[in-house]
């Protein structure tokens, strides 16, 4: 376990990432639960690689939920739903993952999914170099249906109640309090244990990032 500032993170993941040599562009995860603190670390690690040069992609798992139609069938609170039923892997292998990988064009679209709208989207496609990074943010990327589309993986750990607390924050000014913890307690942190316990993601990551003070992170090599 090492411990540091939040620049020596950022350094030791830049080298890490630039240490991947595979014949397509590095498809790396940073998976973890809600609120740990992903898409701030992605989005600071695309700062560093862009800075030294690398085309980088950014997506993230949100543009690739079902519409909320398809999304809960089995209840808006149920923690199974949230693993089970909110995310289009298929299409995230489909258009995003897999045309990265080994043999593919490279031809991709880093969304299928309109938030906003709650939609189906279809963004242009676009062709990335093959020196280029992909940084995936999102919750549950070590299951089954990705885990080998990975060339790094990332794990951003925080303990379950602090991500309670900064979603408090995060969200105060559109859902109270009480609407927020129901959501994390009925459902996002039951379905991060059941995701702990079916693909158990700290086995898999080749980085662990302990996240719970973001200045002053741990981490480990695998």
């Amino acid at each position: 376990m090492h411990h540091g500032t939040r620049d020596e993170l950022l350094s030791r993941l830049t080298e890490t990432v630039e240490s991947v040599t595979v014949g397509h562009p590095a498809r790396v995860a940073v998976d973890g639960p809600p609120a740990a603190g992903k898409t701030t670390l992605a989005d600071e690690l695309a700062t560093v690689l862009r800075s030294r040069g690398r085309h980088v992609v950014r997506a993230t798992i949100d543009d690739f939920l079902v519409p909320r139609a398809r999304r809960y069938p089995r209840g808006e609170y149920s923690a199974e739903g949230c693993y089970f039923d909110a995310h289009d892997h298929q299409g995230l292998n489909r258009v995003l993952l897999d045309p990265l990988g080994p043999g593919g064009d490279r031809r991709i679209r880093h969304a299928v999914y309109d938030r906003t709208a709650d939609a189906v989207l279809s963004p242009p496609v676009v062709t990335v170099p093959a020196g280029a990074v992909l940084l995936f943010d999102g919750v549950f990327l070590m299951r089954p249906e990705l885990i080998d589309r990975w060339d790094l993986r990332i794990l951003v750990s925080t303990a379950l109640e602090k991500t309670v607390d900064r979603a408090v924050l995060r969200e105060s000014r559109v859902s109270s309090r009480a609407d927020v913890e129901r959501r994390w307690r009925e459902r996002y942190l039951p379905a991060q244990r059941l995701y702990f316990t079916l693909a158990r993601p700290a086995d898999r990551a080749d980085v662990i990032v302990h996240n719970d003070e973001p200045q002053r992170p741990a981490w480990e090599f695998r």
